[in-house]
């Protein structure tokens, strides 16, 4: 054979095996594709079960894509300014000093959660007592947003609180003096007023009430002194309860030290927040930044534009929650409303007649959801005005009429403190209050606690308490409570009102086990 011919027959070879091993290729193929998926061969003639699980055109996208904030940037961030304070310090005054390095370490401490460095690791910053009399240092950073032609400016109250000088720096580069018009400390708000021509125009102010979770906002401000900072994420939660007088909308937008003051902006380029606090553990930003509703914000820079101070009514009452337990003990059905622990004498809540132990469920026709409604409700109702309280006391509702008074500071019996009840059974001695001790209480009835033992003492009932109803009777002496405490069910937990000097609470009570 040639070696053209032995050429040929191993090409001749070569194909065979290929087409042989394509062949076994395709069959193994077709076997897989049976076995795994059986249904393939039929993939043009889909079943009933088939067309119901497939996706239809009524399925539409909900998100197409991340948004573009460069204009808002452009229609906003000119209306945003940084604010520098300083406070004026001498060469002698080292304990002044201190004071000022204490206050700007508590400023920071509040709104980012961590420490100030030392005097001398902050560059440009004099130690105490290498300046002359009257030299400034800086104190403090933040941000704002002017809110009117005629040069007003919103920012954090803890921003500008203790300086001396306060300086607002525009995106021009130009910086003026403020003058702080008013400041209120329990909403972190502060207005500054600044005399500039050719101002920026006022950023829009949103509707709150438009916002919805999820929805993506924009801050920009100065963190760690950067000027116009843009930062963007989502509305992570409306109305967020801190226990502070108002509710925050809180977010997923970074914010840092210098961002305090600034804005919280909506995709329509307007203002929904002031950017306030954040939540964290490390001292950095963590993902949790609260944010003043723009509304509550307005309605305290109206005020204190107008006055200088933000005028609060109140009532005199010091006030509690209502557990789930109490709640189903008294008949309230709900735990809702707060509980009156104790009524300031010559207040309108004594004149208008409430009592300690009783429930404010409504104020105004407003449900009290839950304590904090009711200080806030109080505090925005304008001093003078006659108002309508109903109380859930022994079982029934009661509307009392009262005038609220002005709240000239806050006060302890202001404050929703936690309520500190016991679960308990009964254990006690009791004995008749003398007249000389109802003048003093000023209660008409009720017994005294001489002695606790047993589940009494366990659940922290004293000597020197004095229990004014029991299973939402009110009781006037030993025999009227002995009465009362015959006829409830032993197996069954029962109530019992406990006045404890100036404060009531209510104690549910358990029987032994």
């Amino acid at each position: 054979m040639s070696v053209s011919q032995q050429s040929a027959s191993s090409k001749s070879s070569v194909v065979r095996r290929t087409l042989v091993v394509g062949a076994v290729v395709s069959a193994v193929g077709l076997v897989l594709s049976s076995s795994l998926f059986p249904h393939a061969s039929q993939a043009q003639q889909p079943t009933a079960a088939t067309q119901t699980a497939a996706p239809t055109s009524q399925s539409p996208v909900l998100v197409t894509g991340l948004p573009d904030f460069t204009q808002l940037v452009d229609r906003v961030g000119p209306s945003v300014v940084s604010i520098r304070t300083t406070q004026r310090v001498g060469g002698d005054q080292g304990e002044e000093s201190d004071e000022a390095e204490a206050q700007m370490r508590e400023f920071f401490r509040r709104f980012f959660g961590t420490p100030l460095p030392e005097p001398d690791a902050r560059r440009g910053t004099p130690r105490p007592g290498q300046g002359g009399q009257g030299e400034e240092r800086p104190r403090g950073l933040g941000s704002g947003f002017i809110v009117s032609q005629d040069g007003y400016v919103l920012t954090n109250a803890h921003v500008v609180d203790g300086a001396d000088e306060v300086y607002v720096n525009l995106t021009d580069k130009r910086e003026f003096k403020a003058k702080v018009v008013g400041a209120d400390k329990r909403t972190d708000v502060a207005v500054l007023k600044i005399d500039a021509s050719k101002l920026p125009p006022p950023v829009r102010v949103g509707d709150v009430n438009r916002l919805k979770v999820g929805e993506w906002v924009m801050a920009i401000g100065t963190p760690f002194g950067l000027e116009n900072t843009v930062t963007a994420g989502i509305v992570s939660a409306k109305a967020r309860d801190t226990g502070e007088e108002i509710r925050f909308i809180q977010t997923d937008v970074a914010v840092n030290p210098g961002n305090s003051g600034g804005p919280l902006i909506n995709m329509r380029g307007e203002v929904v927040g002031i950017n306030s606090q954040i939540l964290s553990r490390s001292g950095g930003f963590m993902g949790i930044s609260l944010s003043i509703p723009i509304d509550d914000a307005m309605k305290v820079a109206d005020q204190l534009r107008t006055s200088g101070k933000v005028t609060r009514g109140r009532i005199g009452v010091s006030i509690a929650p209502v557990t789930k337990e109490v709640a189903e003990s008294i008949g309230l059905g709900k735990a809702m409303g707060a509980l009156v622990q104790g009524v300031e004498p010559g207040t309108p809540a004594d004149k208008a007649g409430l009592e300690a132990g009783d429930i404010i469920t409504r104020f105004n026709g407003t449900a009290i959801e839950s304590v904090a409604d009711l200080p806030r409700l109080v505090a925005a109702t304008k001093p003078g005005t006659a108002s309508t309280v109903q109380v859930f006391r022994r079982g029934a509702y009661k509307d009392l009429k009262v005038t609220v008074a002005e709240l000239d500071a806050p006060t302890s019996a202001e404050k929703a403190s936690p309520a500190k009840l016991a679960a308990n059974a009964l254990g006690l001695t009791l004995a008749d209050l003398s007249a000389a001790q109802k003048r003093e209480l000023r209660q008409s009835g009720g017994v005294l606690v001489e002695k606790v033992q047993g589940p009494a003492a366990r659940a922290g009932l004293r000597p020197g308490d004095v229990i004014l109803s029991v299973a939402n009777v009110q009781v006037a002496d030993v025999k009227q409570f002995e009465a009362t405490l015959a006829k409830v069910d032993k197996s069954r937990p029962v109530s019992v009102l406990v006045r404890r000097g100036e404060w009531a609470q209510y104690v549910v009570i358990r029987p032994a086990q």
